[in-house]
């Protein structure tokens, strides 16, 4: 932070602060459910900074191998960068032991790789969903130094708070008496997902334009599907 005292206001000379901002917020939100043998992860693909919308059409979900995808909110350039760094990090891994990273195994080298810049954080926060060796679904969500635990359905980004007691209650089944405890199924996880995102974007204006599915299933390549979101 600097202070320049050439400016005067009423002839009185007053310091001018300029001030560096490594960190922007980008907006936008992801949500992932898992299932009994699959994953789901969906995330919006509007990318703003305050009232001006940067792009409609900027991913925030990334296929990281057959079994893992993850998706990230905040500043999208740290984002990205993660992304960068993850995909070495799998390359060696592949290299060094001939077989793909386990959905777990990325968990945890995930939460290794935040807290190795917990001085100067990655601003981005995670969300990572797969299946596990026994082909179960599985969600770890992650704060900006690595913290992180596996879950059923959690949300992330600007709308959370509208979309997480919207999980709770129909993923989860918090507060419902009598409800089957069952794991959900596919296309039931699927018809949850994009009403949660289409209710979301009548009240977040930083969520909106197409939503970006992603299907993982044991031994299946990564299914990628679109739906369109409020533009406005």
């Amino acid at each position: 932070m600097i202070y320049a005292p050439e400016a005067q206001h009423d002839g009185i000379n007053v310091p001018i602060e300029h001030r560096f901002e490594p960190y922007d917020d980008n907006g936008g939100t992801s949500v992932a459910i898992a299932g009994k043998d699959f994953c789901v992860v969906a995330a919006d693909t509007r990318q703003s900074t305050g009232y001006s919308i940067n792009t409609r059409f900027a991913p925030k979900a990334y296929v990281l191998s057959d079994s893992s995808v993850i998706a990230m909110n905040g500043f999208h350039a740290d984002g990205l960068t993660l992304k960068k760094v993850l995909d070495q990090r799998l390359k060696w891994y592949k290299f060094n032991h001939d077989k793909d990273m386990s959905c777990d195994a990325i968990a945890q080298m995930l939460s290794i790789t935040l807290y190795q810049r917990r001085f100067f954080p990655y601003y981005s926060f995670c969300l990572l969903g797969g299946v596990d060796e026994k082909g179960e679904g599985g969600v770890y969500c992650y704060d900006a130094i690595g913290s992180y635990e596996r879950e059923v359905a959690r949300a992330t980004g600007s709308a959370s708070a509208l979309i997480q007691p919207f999980l709770d209650n129909q993923v989860n089944k918090k507060n419902m008496e009598n409800a089957s405890k069952e794991p959900l199924e596919l296309e039931e996880v699927l018809r949850i997902v994009k009403d949660a995102f289409t209710s979301a974007t009548e009240r977040d204006i930083y969520t909106g334009d197409k939503l970006q599915i992603c299907i993982i299933r044991k031994d299946v390549p990564v299914e990628v599907q679109f739906y369109p979101l409020k533009r406005d």
